[in-house]
């Protein structure tokens, strides 16, 4: 099953721009340097270049040089919180896992939970360091580490991954059971399941 396309895409420069900024501004307070934003993206670092120049002049994203390294943050401006809102929704943890982990074979379903599922149900507080993914379904384990390391590298993030049943999903009745279903889950992906 293909992940559905970003729906600001056609909105944005590319995929490109929208990765860049995606990554500054779901990391606020993070310093990127240009090289590192554009091995992130897969971009060249000139290209990171003109679109950090670019979200700069539009005051979204501010910068400093250190040494000749230009490093670049979120900035503070009333543009900052609308776009990283839509950025969170169209380019965020939950678009990135739904892009590397659909078609994996035993998967039933794909949801976030925690920190970054509180975040996209409004719950304010702090950015999130890691991203906690709970599968449901029978997955070859090899090919979900690899899809979270693809996950993680994409997002600059660290993507816990949790397997459940199903039964234990409808059913289940332990501690971490309670502890997911009382707070803000998200789906990723539902109804999924492959051989």
């Amino acid at each position: 099953m293909q992940a559905p396309a970003p729906p600001l895409l056609p909105l944005l420069r590319s995929q490109l721009q929208a990765e860049l900024l995606t990554l500054v501004l779901l990391s606020p307070g993070r310093e990127w340097s240009l090289t590192e934003l554009a091995g992130r993206a897969g971009g060249s670092v000139s290209s990171a270049q003109r679109e950090m120049t670019r979200a700069a002049e539009a005051g979204v994203v501010s910068s400093r040089r250190l040494g000749s390294t230009r490093l670049v943050t979120a900035a503070e401006s009333p543009l900052t919180g609308p776009l990283t809102e839509l950025l969170l929704r169209s380019f965020g943890p939950r678009q990135v896992i739904a892009e590397e982990f659909a078609g994996l074979g035993g998967v039933e379903a794909v949801y976030l939970f925690g920190s970054w599922a509180a975040r996209y149900e409004g719950v304010r507080g702090r950015p999130p360091a890691d991203i906690d993914v709970l599968v449901i379904g029978a997955p070859d384990r090899d090919d979900l580490d690899e899809a979270a390391q693809r996950a993680g590298s994409r997002l600059a993030r660290e993507v816990n991954v949790t397997i459940r049943s199903a039964p234990w999903w409808r059913e289940g009745q332990d501690s971490f059971h309670r502890e997911v279903t009382r707070r803000p889950v998200v789906t990723v992906l539902e109804g999924v399941a492959q051989s």
